[in-house]
């Protein structure tokens, strides 16, 4: 059977979006096949899925034969129906946050560009903004060669064991690094699609075919990594170009591996130094000791490469795709580089240290500044707390959160949890992760938003029905209380959590008083359930977000049925203007600074306060320090955002005291 959809993966089923893919069509018993344009590959295969270059908005077929091919096809069609499928393995991207604001510290202008002006200079592609100045270290591994003698007949056999030793080896690293917690989320996704190349039969079936023709292991991984980069290169899609060299990289390895060698380590580089390179792994960079590197400058690699994703999430400036003129930089003792517009300067002369040292300096003040309040509790001139929380959807963006200066979390995705697995998760998975969650910030509330699947957010395991308009359909608080079996293993969950006392919990999607009450009495037959079965568990305050218009204009009522209000200024924004948030030509609508949409702010805020219970936000708004100050003007006392924006948040709030005390002298 067969079923055709138009993909919305962000970018397409590119490097980790294939992975995910794939992973999920591992996990049925039939065979799957993706087909485009009439050309048909494994859906089992990453290599093969990533060579299909399926696009975003681009139509596909997916096709299954066997025992579960109904159950297949509707999980991979959500797959590739859901906008954001793929990203909750990104790495968080340095350069803004989700409230279009910048995250990092804005670039300090280049004076005079000294890196175009100078003779030692050299223009690449700006791939990680920054700037930095430091020794170099360069990092330029022998190449790797076959041995290029044809195997007698009898030795085939035993070449072939060796290869598949080989890559066993290498997968075995890589599962090893997997299971580690060094690495962060978004580098445990870069390898995780690494490890998918190394299995892939697209490249270790071309290796073997090559030993059975009679080449020699290594001479058979060399041509056969070369043919499928060759491959990546000629699509004409730049996110898969930079899979070619993933391609080298696992090819690499293998070599290394059949040549009982181990690569030269970057495990003594300078703290501060400028690592140069012709090109480097993303399996090696994810090991490095990225603390200590002051800079990237590559032959290889673009804004789209992996190595590019290390260093931005990194907060390393990197210069990438400079070609055989990487060459002059071997014998360098100092680079400078401005990760903003790809200049890199060769043993700068004194003007040029200074003025790369300045900004540099400048920079770092500015971030200085910033983490300087990380422990910073805001409070109005009143005494009123402002709570800035963050916004997260796995453990391990937990750390990044804490490091920010997290006061608890205002919004845990939890169909982030679902959709991350290929089955819907147990209630003692959901249980310890929710326990997890709350003593990971204790004292600090963490509030869970309970299961808000639908609309551009379906996952494997639950069906759901073809909709005209499916962001107006069966999502959020709707389907769940239409499926009270995946509802009440999440609020059981949600109970047993509860007991570290810092647990709360908000309904998506909320348009109805009865919607709230129905919920109570599904919380109330989950207590009385574990507590005749001895489980401990405790009652929790029950919350709503306030992101349909119908919540907006029951908002008083609502304030009287529940301990707390949430503002989901996202979806708000996008049912306030009748603009769709994915579509890119009603964009200039999805402005949350719209007076309709900050008069639908307003009156959620004055219900709340009314009522005496608490008034927060945790849509992309609540980041930005153009609109904070109305916000708490508003009556608003708790702030949720991306961790990368907690501490210009406390900043901006802080600068609102300061500011407001001035005045009143």
């Amino acid at each position: 059977m067969e079923r055709s959809t138009i993909v919305r993966v962000h970018e397409g089923l590119h490097a980790r979006p294939a992975t995910r893919f794939v992973k999920l069509a591992k996990g049925f018993e039939s065979d799957v096949e993706l087909v485009k344009d009439g050309k048909a590959v494994s859906a089992k295969s990453s290599v093969k899925l990533m060579l299909l270059a399926v696009k975003e908005n681009q139509e596909v077929t997916v096709r299954a034969n066997g025992a579960d091919a109904i159950e297949a096809i509707e999980a991979l069609i959500g797959y590739l129906e859901n906008p954001k499928a793929g990203l909750d393995d990104e790495a968080p991207q340095h350069p803004a946050n989700d409230a279009g604001q910048e995250a990092m510290p804005a670039p300090v202008p280049q004076s005079a560009p000294a890196a175009a002006g100078q003779a030692n200079g050299l223009r690449g592609v700006a791939a990680s903004e920054g700037v930095a100045i430091g020794p170099a270290f360069a990092h330029f591994p022998p190449d790797i060669t076959g041995q290029g003698r044809m195997l007698q007949a009898g030795e085939i056999a035993g070449e072939i064991d060796r290869f598949r030793a080989a890559v066993a080896a290498v997968q075995a690293r890589m599962d090893n690094a997997l299971a580690q917690d060094n690495l962060s989320a978004g580098d445990r996704g870069i390898v995780a699609a690494l490890r998918d190349i190394a299995a892939d039969d697209s490249l270790t079936g071309q290796a073997e075919k090559a030993i059975e023709g009679g080449n020699d292991a290594v001479s058979a991984v060399i041509t056969a990594a070369s043919t499928i980069a060759a491959e990546f290169s000629a699509v004409d899609d730049h996110y898969l170009n930079a899979r070619a060299d993933d391609v080298h990289a696992v090819g690499r390895q293998i070599c290394l591996v059949l040549l009982g060698q181990d690569d030269v380590s970057l495990e003594n580089i300078p703290e501060g130094a400028i690592l140069i390179a012709d090109d480097i792994g993303a399996w090696d960079l994810a090991r490095a000791p990225l603390k200590r590197i002051g800079g990237v400058v590559c032959g290889h690699g673009g804004a789209t490469s992996h190595i590019a994703i290390i260093a931005r999430s990194h907060g390393i400036p990197a210069v990438l795709g400079l070609g055989e003129r990487i060459n002059t930089l071997r014998t360098a003792n100092q680079v400078a580089l401005d990760g903003n517009s790809g200049h890199v300067i060769v043993d700068p002369d004194a003007a040029v240290r200074a003025d790369f040292a300045g900004r540099v300096e400048a920079a770092a003040k500015e971030r200085a500044g910033l983490a300087a309040f990380k422990t910073v509790t805001p409070k109005l001139a009143d005494g009123r707390v402002i709570e800035v929380a963050a916004n997260i959807g796995s453990l391990e963006e937990i750390e990044a959160a804490q490091e920010a200066g997290a006061m608890g979390v205002g919004l845990f995705r939890t169909e982030l949890l679902f959709m991350r697995h290929m089955h819907l998760p147990s209630e003692d998975m959901q249980a310890e992760t929710y326990a997890a969650l709350a003593k990971a910030f204790a004292p600090y509330p963490v509030i869970v938003r309970t299961l808000d699947i639908g609309g551009d957010k379906p996952i494997a395991g639950i069906e759901f029905p073809d909709e005209e308009n499916p962001f107006l359909g069966w999502r959020g608080i709707r389907m769940c209380l239409d499926r009270p079996d995946i509802f009440k293993r999440q609020l059981r969950a949600l109970l047993r959590a509860a007991v570290h006392g810092n647990i709360k919990v908000m309904l998506p999607m909320v348009s109805d008083i009865g919607e709230v009450r129905q919920t109570r009495v599904l919380v109330e037959e989950c207590a009385a359930e574990l507590k005749a079965e001895g489980v401990p568990h405790t009652g929790f305050d029950l919350g709503v977000m306030i992101e349909t218009p119908a919540a907006v204009l029951i908002a008083p009522a609502l304030a009287r049925e529940v301990a707390f209000f949430s503002i989901g200024t996202n979806d708000l924004t996008q049912y306030i203007m009748a603009a769709d948030r994915l579509n890119p030509t009603v964009a200039k609508l999805n402005d949350v600074a719209n007076p309709a949409v900050m008069s639908a702010i307003e009156l959620t805020a004055k219900a709340g306060v009314a009522a005496g219970i608490m008034v927060g936000m945790c849509g992309e708004a609540a980041g930005r320090p153009d609109l904070i100050p109305t916000f708490i003007e508003m009556g608003l006392t708790e702030l949720s955002m991306s961790p990368a924006s907690i501490q210009r948040a406390k900043k901006t709030i802080t600068a609102m005291v300061t500011e407001s005390g001035a005045a009143g002298k």
